[in-house]
């Protein structure tokens, strides 16, 4: 919902360091994998009840997701870099409610409802994507992306602010995974009436 909007902030300091690391010989993809290690590092952490450093790794994983994107735009995005980018993206959101379901009992079931609304998200993200490239669509509402990004309720800046909300206050991880899942539901059931209005013959 915000991701379009926060773009034309976050891209210019981006775009900056994005040329630098380019400059210095750094990958897209290295930072793609780095950035993956510390989330998944992250979750680690949270399961293990140090919250602080899951919160941190959260972030650090976060601004590594952003310099990969400005680095593939200095040396030319690739499909292969969209690819891992785009799975290390889905393997990082899924880890944290799973990090906070072996933190504690109570969070199980909660995180496990958290995770299926992503997949769902997630194929209802990737199932638009793949449509819109065969009918030659195109959208730079998120920026030069290797694919479509279609917009929804609960895209990225939600999701990361939701999982800095729950480090914050992991007593009320129950109540922030299900209401968030409710808004992943509301985003599929969004994209389909997009997908609906968009590929109707």
């Amino acid at each position: 919902m915000f991701d379009a909007r926060l773009r034309p902030l976050i891209d210019p300091p981006l775009n900056r360091a994005g040329r630098l690391l380019a400059g210095a010989g750094v990958t897209a993809n290295g930072l793609t994998f780095t950035g993956l290690a510390l989330g998944l590092a992250g979750a680690a952490a949270i399961a293990f009840g140090h919250l602080g450093w899951g919160l941190a790794l959260i972030l650090a994983n976060r601004l590594l997701d952003g310099l990969d994107g400005a680095v593939a735009r200095v040396l030319g995005p690739s499909d292969l870099g969209g690819y891992f980018d785009i799975v290390a993206d889905f393997a990082f959101y899924v880890a944290v409610p799973l990090g906070f379901g072996i933190l504690a009992p109570a969070n199980t079931l909660p995180a496990l409802v958290l995770v299926a609304s992503f997949v769902l998200t997630g194929v209802s993200f990737l199932a638009f994507a793949v449509i819109a490239a065969k009918r030659g669509e195109e959208t730079q509402a998120h920026g030069r992306k290797s694919f479509f990004y279609s917009t929804g309720l609960a895209e990225g800046a939600e999701t990361i602010a939701v999982f800095i909300a729950m480090c914050l206050f992991p007593a009320w991880f129950g109540v922030m995974a299900y209401a968030y899942a409710g808004l992943c539901a509301l985003t599929v059931f969004q994209r389909s009436l997009m997908a609906r209005a968009a590929f109707r013959d």
